[in-house]
């Protein structure tokens, strides 16, 4: 007779170096038929027991090509998701905390993209007049949409590519769900800002006038990060009136002013590589998720560099951290006795759409 599940309650209550120990233990029983992945906002005790780590879209690509039964997505839903859809048909996408979810991504949902659409429609044909375009920060069936409609996913490594191609099949674009990473890519392309307004979901027609519509080049969903908007210019300009020499970084879901202000914007592997490639002895300014920053500050003191993270309180992606060592613990002793808990499974015709958006962006960039 099947035994059923382990339960989590069992794991609750264990200190963080017992499920230490029972980590290490369970992913040496499970060899190569797990793969854990560890997104770089990750908080450390979880981190630090990946295999293979990088940005969401990085992993999810690594892992299909792995001969791993089980990919143990240690981020969020929608990282999951993306796992699930590029990985091949036989291997099991698993997320540790199914309330691991992203505040972004909740602001873009199908219904309200499909409203959008249909209240555009009351302007032009949206089919031969906009390029829909998600972040890969987004749910699975914004993809499906997105496929279904000519569009495409971008991320924030490939943001202008994708964009440069969404506006040759289509003289507009409909950007969702972070309004930012949208504005600033559209900004470095020449685009003015009076052609890229914001469109929010909860007004009708986005709260726009139909002159703007029909002027405007990128229709920005209202959307941010929770994380990157704690960042401030201000937080810039202090900085450098005590540290002249200093050098900033920020990612591009950041707001306008702090892209701005910053020497270098670029995705989580970007500010890696940036920091990684200069010369010792410099000073860093990093607008980016706490977690990484940390690991960033630590990686790169023995050669001199200071790394500060630039919000004055403390800001981290409180919705991966769900992630903790209890779950991962949990999940593993799960697969060593045979059983999956929390599998992410995107459904077929769903998933067969959403391939086809990223599949255009995997060909385009």
């Amino acid at each position: 007779m099947p035994t059923a599940a382990i339960a989590f309650d069992a794991f609750q209550r264990l200190a963080d170096e017992d499920c230490e120990a029972r980590i290490v233990a369970a992913k040496a029983a499970l060899g190569k038929r797990a793969v854990i992945l560890g997104h770089h906002y990750q908080r450390a005790d979880v981190y630090k027991h990946a295999d293979l780590t990088g940005d969401s879209l990085k992993l999810s690509r690594l892992a299909a090509s792995t001969a791993a039964d089980y990919i143990v997505f240690c981020g969020v839903h929608f990282m999951a998701e993306v796992a699930d859809i590029l990985s091949r048909p036989e291997q099991i996408s698993i997320l540790p905390d199914l309330n691991a979810g992203c505040s972004m991504a909740d602001m873009a949902n199908l219904a309200k993209v499909e409203r959008a659409w249909r209240e555009l429609s009351e302007v032009f044909d949206p089919d031969e007049q906009v390029t829909p375009v998600t972040y890969i920060n987004s749910a699975a069936d914004l993809k499906a949409f997105c496929g279904e409609h000519g569009g495409i996913v971008c991320t924030s490594t490939n943001a202008r590519k994708i964009l440069e191609w969404s506006f040759a099949q289509q003289p507009k674009v409909l950007f969702f769900p972070d309004q930012h990473l949208g504005r600033w890519t559209g900004h470095k392309m020449g685009i003015p800002l009076e052609e890229m307004p914001v469109w929010d979901p909860d007004e009708p027609m986005g709260g726009l006038e139909v002159e703007q519509i029909r002027k405007a080049k990128i229709l920005l969903w209202k959307g941010h990060c929770s994380v990157h908007q704690m960042f401030q210019a201000s937080h810039i300009l202090r900085y450098k009136s005590q540290y002249p020499d200093a050098i900033v970084i920020s990612h591009p879901e950041c707001n306008f002013d702090v892209c701005r202000l910053s020497d270098y914007v670029g995705s989580t592997e970007f500010i890696i590589k940036t920091i990684a490639e200069a010369p010792p002895g410099t000073r860093w300014l990093v607008g980016t998720e706490l977690n990484l920053v940390n690991r960033i500050a630590e990686q790169f003191k023995p050669e001199g560099k200071i790394v500060q993270f630039m919000a004055p309180t403390v800001c981290m992606c409180s919705t991966m951290a769900r992630i903790d060592p209890q779950h991962l613990a949990w999940t593993l002793e799960n697969l060593v006795q045979g059983k999956v808990v929390n599998q992410i499974t995107v459904p077929e015709e769903e998933a067969a759409l959403a391939r086809l958006a990223l599949e255009r962006m995997l060909q385009v960039s």
